[in-house]
């Protein structure tokens, strides 16, 4: 295969981002290594005897989403449009209908039993509305109303669907990621201060007003109280080590409730150590700045939104799992992006992706030289 190959796998060869593509599927390859270090002590305990259930759901996930991931990559910009208006609307009525029928999970309705698997739809609320935002931002038609008018509006009923399950972490990414769309929209810095210190005082109202919210925010302040997971997860990091004691070694994995979905992390710095958590780390941190920097060199403005806003809302989910992994902030149930066990986490960033990737595919510019009468400084583009 060559850049004179013409077919459509050729033309996605050579357009799409392959260095934040390999990032995505070797984060993706640690997490099923994780799945199946992390499987025998969700299906089993220390004295008892696990398998690997889990490390075969997450393998068939994989797959699933690895095929969502290059299905979306290929998308045009007028489709990408399209996908994401109807998964958003999708994902809207979804997180309506967990109200009514979601399995009620210590207090909060956040997912639907669909038998093989329970989704949850509230995960894909966030890809579809950064290329929703990015579109309406984008567009160079004055509209009525103020833009960042309509994006807000555009996500009221979200923010109010996820306070009633309640789950204030997807409510408060939803917001990050309004406020990142409109930071790389151009709004002053008058404003970007503004909005900050009413995100302040959101935040203290959730303190406030959410028991579950008040009692992490106590715990994470505490000197001598951090909480059962936390306690547990620094105990992790700390028996792994610089190296970790060797896949499938590790104890103390057994007694985290959540150790293949929030607190995968700390799995990985039990059986891997330091060494393993600082791959996965960097590999984030070079999948962010990759994706920031072609969305920073695309032509349209869209791509350049659309690609930004992505590629932050996925740095700081990654960012707040980990954190709260290695009690740097308050507990939060929040998955570790294409590393935590589960059909909606894998199947939202593998969605979320596939669109970065697509806003940010370099298609060249061709353009010819055509003689028009006398003047031989007429140039005609077209598009690849």
């Amino acid at each position: 295969m060559n850049r004179a190959d013409k077919s459509g796998f050729a033309n996605w060869w050579f357009t799409v981002d392959r260095a934040a593509l390999l990032c995505m599927l070797i984060l993706a390859g640690i997490g099923l290594m994780l799945a199946f270090a992390a499987s025998p002590a969700i299906t089993g305990g220390p004295l008892t005897a696990g398998d690997f259930r889990y490390t075969a759901r997450q393998a068939a996930f994989a797959i699933v989403a690895i095929g969502i991931l290059c299905g979306v990559s290929l998308l045009n910009l007028r489709q990408i449009r399209i996908v994401a208006a109807v998964t958003f609307a999708g994902a809207l009525i979804g997180s309506f209908l967990v109200l009514f029928i979601g399995a009620d999970v210590l207090g909060a309705r956040r997912e639907l039993d669909l038998g093989a698997f329970s989704l949850q739809p509230s995960e894909f609320l966030k890809p579809s509305f950064a290329i929703l935002a990015a579109a309406v931002l984008a567009d160079r038609q004055p509209l009525a109303i103020p833009k960042p008018v309509v994006t807000f509006l555009l996500l009221v009923p979200a923010l109010v669907i996820l306070l009633r399950q309640p789950d204030v972490g997807q409510t408060g990414l939803l917001l990050c990621l309004w406020g990142a769309m409109l930071f790389f929209w151009g709004m002053s810095f008058v404003w970007v201060g503004t909005g900050l210190g009413i995100a302040a005082m959101l935040g203290f109202a959730a303190y406030e007003i959410f028991p579950h919210v008040h009692h992490r925010v106590q715990q994470f302040l505490s000197e001598s109280d951090t909480g059962y997971q936390a306690g547990l997860a620094l105990k992790a990091f700390a028996h792994g080590g610089l190296s970790g004691v060797g896949p499938g070694a590790g104890t103390i994995k057994y007694w985290i409730p959540d150790a293949h979905s929030d607190f995968i992390f700390a799995v990985a710095g039990e059986e891997f150590g330091l060494l393993l958590c600082g791959l996965i780390a960097l590999l984030f941190c070079i999948l962010t700045v990759r994706l920031l920097l072609r969305s920073a060199g695309a032509r349209e403005p869209f791509s350049q939104l659309a690609g930004a806003g992505l590629a932050v809302v996925t740095a700081v989910q990654a960012f707040i799992n980990m954190g709260v992994a290695v009690s740097l902030l308050p507990a939060k149930g929040m998955t570790l992006p294409f590393i935590s066990y589960g059909g909606s986490s894998l199947f939202a960033v593998a969605l979320t992706m596939g669109f970065a990737l697509a806003v940010t595919r370099q298609r060249p510019q061709i353009g010819k030289r055509a003689m028009i009468g006398d003047d031989p400084g007429f140039f005609v583009g077209s598009a690849a």
